[in-house]
């Protein structure tokens, strides 16, 4: 995202609306991103990201006529993005739900020994960084929709409390309560299980054969260690554009964010290129 007022991008949505797709196009890749990463972690992976990326993202084109600039441009967008992912049914994890029992049990008793080198001649390096991103992500699919959605917009974005609690519809003390017991509940259990981030025995050198022999890693397709990362600064930003800090964050490192993949841009490109781009002047 590049940095821009709010009274930047409120003149680049009134362009837009009237029909400027210069300013539409600098308005999407303003927030792909930051609706992409937001997805990835609602969601747990690459693929789902994508779809929702995607829907979410035509949502805001289709809907830019009804931003009012009561609230930052960006306060807005993660409002539709929240909104469309707490009801995201499409994904992996809606169909095969996770819980720290499950996970932590997989950890405890996976038989993890006496298995054939699957790593198809990949670096076993490379393989456990994207078993290490893989599954500290898919770990957010432990929580509940409404949780998780506070852990990250808590965590990753570092959203101020009052903006926060207005995308979720609380008021800023109970969405730092939560926020607070979430953080927790999540440092406890990779304190407990994850030799990365905590005291755990758990190691990801020592799991890839098992994640390959599981299907939750294949060597072939490596979207973490494949995809661009981009500076946390950017989440910052994203973070300034709202409101400042309440000084309420923790890092937890395995919130890395990336580009929003090229297929993303690609389709969002084709959209705007097509002639359903005339909707926005109608919606």
């Amino acid at each position: 995202m590049n940095k821009k007022t709010n009274e930047e991008l409120r003149a680049l949505v009134d362009k837009a609306v009237s029909g400027d797709k210069k300013s539409l196009e600098e308005l999407v890749a303003d927030v792909q991103d930051i609706v992409f990463n937001l997805s990835l972690r609602m969601l747990g992976t690459f693929a789902d990201a994508e779809d929702a990326t995607q829907d979410i993202l035509l949502k805001m084109i289709t809907h830019l006529s009804s931003f009012r600039g009561e609230s930052a441009f960006t306060t807005w967008v993660f409002r539709i993005a929240v909104n469309h992912l707490k009801n995201y049914k499409k994904h992996m994890f809606a169909q095969h739900p996770l819980n720290f029992e499950y996970y932590g049990d997989d950890i405890k008793n996976g038989k993890i020994q006496d298995l054939p080198d699957l790593s198809q001649n990949v670096e076993r390096d490379i393989l456990a960084e994207e078993l290490k991103m893989s599954c500290t992500n898919v770990m957010l699919q432990c929580l509940d929709v409404e949780n998780r959605c506070i852990f990250i917009l808590g965590t990753m974005f570092k959203v101020d409390s009052r903006i926060a609690g207005d995308i979720l519809e609380m008021t800023p003390e109970a969405y730092r309560q939560r926020l607070s017991r979430v953080r927790r509940k999540m440092a406890d259990f990779l304190m407990e299980y994850c030799g990365e981030y905590g005291s755990g025995r758990c190691r990801c050198k020592g799991r890839i054969d098992y994640a390959i022999q599981s299907r939750r890693l294949d060597p072939m397709h490596l979207a973490y260690t494949a995809a661009t990362e981009i500076p946390v600064n950017t989440m910052i930003e994203v973070k300034n554009a709202m409101e400042d800090i309440d000084d309420l964050s923790q890092d937890f490192s395995f919130c890395k964010p990336y580009e929003s993949p090229e297929n993303t841009k690609r389709l969002l490109r084709e959209f705007l290129d097509s002639a359903q781009f005339g909707v926005i002047k109608n919606s």
